[in-house]
């Protein structure tokens, strides 16, 4: 039996009524109820059942009690799965944990950075690096994708304190290549830049593409790692994320902060339990689930472009969402070339009449690229069965051809 063959991704669970984003919250972003959704990323599909089975047996135990992460079947399983995925030894001595990957983001900007700092990014920019850095009167200064001279400027400015790289990058699914990180990390080190890697998205690496962590770059500057299993095994509801912290000091500032500030000296049970089972067992599961998603991709490529042959459209590089620029088309068309700036008009069709389309005639949510500052694009989440796809991006094609 082949690995894909033991995984079922094709049947659809209904996940209406169970408090979730995507599906019960739709109304909260988009404005109406009952859409298909195609939004916040996290998947359609149950975790890999070997995590199932170490969570149904935690819960048999029946006493969930307060517990830690400083132990070796923690340890242990992110050492493994490093080795095995990445081909990288990591030091465990230089693991933290905290609730979810932003808080760690949030408590490294407190520690680093003074209200009014300049906070670099790349553009576009996931929303939730976005709210992070403003909503702690920090200054967000966006540097386009892959332009390294833009980048230097901003990390060259005297208030730059911190660089946050999205490793492979959201919302378009770049990842990133050895050279590339070297490059940054030495741009950084030059200016006294920290450098705070989010690599949540890295275990959904397609084919082709390697995830080079930044554990094996980082060591001659400061920096940090934060990143969780929660979004490649989907079970971003446990809360619980980890990284790794280069310098012992700053390791054991974050760690105060952590237990004492925030009270948070006891991490979630269940999270712990899903992050080892995932990390000893659930490889196989994962790839499957990879596979199946980059066959959804292929699914979106050969739709659009056959209807659009001007977008020729390619699958993102990780991930599983379908960033797509609609400005070959004339949506967007007032957004500048790097697809950052500025909004619909001039002799296109503006964003905001191709999402009326799509929500009131089409009954789809898809996140529009304004949210990550690039009118223009849309992201269409494609970790999905197969059916849910093809009624996307079936609704796309229509939606799209009727503003054109």
């Amino acid at each position: 039996m082949s690995t894909s063959a033991r995984y079922d991704f094709d049947t659809v669970i209904d996940r209406r009524g169970t408090w979730c984003v995507q599906w019960d919250g739709v109304a909260d972003r988009f404005g109406v109820d009952g859409l298909l959704p195609f939004t916040i990323s996290d998947m359609d599909f149950a975790t890999a059942p070997e995590v199932l089975t170490a969570l149904r047996a935690r819960l048999d135990h029946g006493v969930l009690g307060y517990t830690t992460w400083q132990q070796d079947d923690f340890r242990s399983a992110v050492a493994h799965w490093y080795a095995t995925r990445y081909g990288t030894e990591v030091d465990t001595g230089r693991l933290v944990y905290g609730p979810s990957v932003l808080s760690q983001l949030s408590q490294l900007l407190q520690m680093w950075t003074a209200e009014g700092d300049g906070v670099v990014v790349h553009t576009p920019t996931y929303d939730g690096f976005r709210k992070a850095v403003t909503g702690l009167g920090r200054e967000l200064r966006g540097v386009p994708l892959g332009d390294t001279e833009a980048l230097e400027r901003e990390l060259a400015r005297a208030d730059a304190k911190v660089f946050v790289l999205c490793s492979p990058h959201n919302p378009t699914g770049r990842v990133w290549t050895e050279d590339e990180l070297r490059e940054m990390g030495a741009l950084a080190r030059r200016h006294g830049v920290a450098v705070i890697s989010d690599e949540i998205h890295a275990d959904f690496v397609h084919d082709g593409y390697r995830h080079v962590p930044w554990t094996r770059i980082g060591d001659d500057g400061r920096w940090a790692v934060i990143t969780s299993g929660s979004k490649a095994f989907n079970f971003p509801a446990l809360t619980g994320s980890y990284g790794f912290i280069g310098d012992a000091a700053d390791r054991a500032e974050f760690l105060r902060r952590m237990e004492t500030a925030e009270g948070l000296a006891s991490p979630a049970v269940l999270s712990l339990t899903a992050h080892i089972a995932a990390y000893r067992d659930g490889a196989a599961w994962l790839d499957a689930a990879r596979s199946y998603v980059a066959g959804n991709l292929a699914l979106i490529a050969e739709r659009l472009n056959g209807a659009f042959p001007e977008l020729a459209w390619q699958p993102p590089q990780a991930g599983y969402l379908a960033w797509i620029d609609l400005r070959p088309l004339g949506v967007g068309a007032g957004a500048g070339a790097d697809g950052v700036a500025g909004g619909g008009g001039g002799d296109g069709v503006d964003d905001e009449a191709l999402q009326r389309v799509l929500i009131e005639r089409e009954k789809v949510a898809i996140m529009p690229g304004a949210v990550y500052g690039a009118p223009g694009f849309l992201r269409l989440n494609a970790g999905c069965p197969r059916s849910k796809v093809v009624a996307g991006v079936e609704a796309l094609v229509r939606g799209v051809g009727g503003v054109r």
